[in-house]
């Protein structure tokens, strides 16, 4: 029984591998296209009904590349749909969402200091929340708003914004960041399923039977693709910052995510302003350092990380592992060789935040912890780096054993 969790963990880190392996190969066709699209040159050469061309170098040999705003006058026989990437990025997240958040819901979703909710609740919190963002923001899209692009994205900033203080009312800093990435990346997402996919298809529809493909479902198409060029960086900030506690284990966590989106406009506007030969903009270097300093003194201003909260209760699972008779002789090894860096205010030399906030202080600490302790200090040498408490085998064997215990007699 006790081995589900190694096979677990296992599981999650396969999910993971997958995810970002199709999120590369996403953002690489969307930042190469983006680019494309930007650097075409418009001149009177060009075949009847081309937007532009570009000539390109890569690999020891040269591409010439025209784009159609509708498309040619006739149908090419090979066409290559850029679309599985997006698509299993999203399925493979949700996945990996669902091995570690919702499998895990009580250690890493619930904060019952933040929202006292059950497990099931709060995974029904984090779903709906996820598939009504992509809803209003299809609405406002189609608003009337929709029809300038200036206003809408600044609309749609706001609505960030208020997820981004939502979510950390509702769930863990950790998850709260998590789930703010997932509400965007279902966003872009679904922009590929739901709208440009589809746009495309009608328009290769009408070609093939002869009919004048609408203009407007390509605007529409380019709309959401350039909403999701500015997005992307921000959600790679919010998937890997889930790792650093001083993101998001601080009182002003949902302003630093706030300031993360800005930081993807910065950025994205150089590039884009790059590849478009329209002037280098290097003042957006300055603002996006200016925005990343104030992140890092909001996460020291005031130090309140989570864990420096009531953690004298548990439930009734964490229960189990407390009252095994290894208990005691676990709880010294954690307290003499983990928690000196996995405290509310750790006390080894250079580290300041408790490693992705997990905090080893209490029984109920120690409890709850108890599978991430087995993996990564019983049955592995993950923990401590390098073994700089100079943990013993023996002392791993106790652990393992703990834990193997407690599943076992709760099987």
């Amino acid at each position: 029984m006790y081995e589900y969790a190694i096979i677990w963990d296992w599981l999650a880190f396969a999910a993971r591998w997958v995810h970002v392996i199709t999120g590369i190969a996403w953002i690489g066709s969307s930042f190469y296209f983006i680019a494309l699209d930007l650097g075409l040159h418009k001149h009177s050469k060009l075949p009847k009904g081309a937007a532009g061309d570009e000539w390109q170098v890569h690999g020891g040999g040269f591409y010439h590349i025209q784009k159609y705003m509708v498309a040619p006058a006739s149908m090419p026989e090979h066409l290559t749909w850029f679309k599985w990437e997006a698509y299993s990025t999203w399925l493979s997240g949700f996945v990996l969402l669902c091995l570690v958040y919702y499998a895990g819901a009580e250690l890493y979703l619930v904060d019952r200091n933040v929202l006292d909710v059950s497990p099931m609740a709060a995974i029904a919190i984090s779903i709906g929340s996820i598939g009504l963002g992509w809803v209003v923001y299809d609405l406002i899209c189609k608003s009337p708003l929709g029809t300038n692009n200036t206003t809408l994205m600044v609309l749609l900033y706001f609505v960030l914004v208020a997820m981004a203080w939502g979510y950390t009312q509702l769930f863990t800093g950790r998850a709260a960041f998590l789930h703010l990435g997932a509400f965007t990346g279902t966003i872009m997402s679904a922009n590929v399923f739901f709208t440009i996919i589809p746009n495309q298809k009608k328009v290769v529809a009408d070609l093939i039977a002869g009919r004048t493909p609408d203009p407007a479902l390509g605007l529409q198409a380019k709309q959401r693709s350039t909403h999701n060029n500015y997005l992307t960086l921000p959600v790679l900030f919010l998937m890997l910052s889930i790792h650093s506690p001083l993101a998001f284990g601080t009182e002003y966590n949902w302003i630093i995510a706030s300031l993360v989106f800005l930081m993807g406009v910065t950025i994205r506007h150089y590039f884009n302003s790059k590849h478009a030969r329209a002037g280098d903009p290097t003042w957006t270097w300055l603002a996006t350092a200016l925005l990343f300093v104030i992140i890092m003194w909001l996460s020291t201003v005031p130090k309140v990380l989570s864990g420096d909260l009531d953690e004298s209760s548990m439930t009734t699972h964490e229960q189990k592992f407390a009252q095994t008779e290894q208990f005691e002789n676990v709880r010294d090894t954690v307290l003499g060789r983990c928690s000196m860096c996995h405290a509310v205010e750790p006390s080894w030399e250079g580290i300041l935040t408790a490693p992705k906030g997990v905090v080893l202080e209490t029984d109920a600490q120690i409890a709850r912890n108890a599978r991430e302790i087995y993996l990564q200090a019983g049955r592995s040498h993950a923990m401590p780096p390098a073994n700089v408490t100079a943990i013993s085998q023996e002392e791993r064997e106790i652990i393992a054993q703990w834990y193997q215990s407690a599943i076992s007699g709760g099987s």
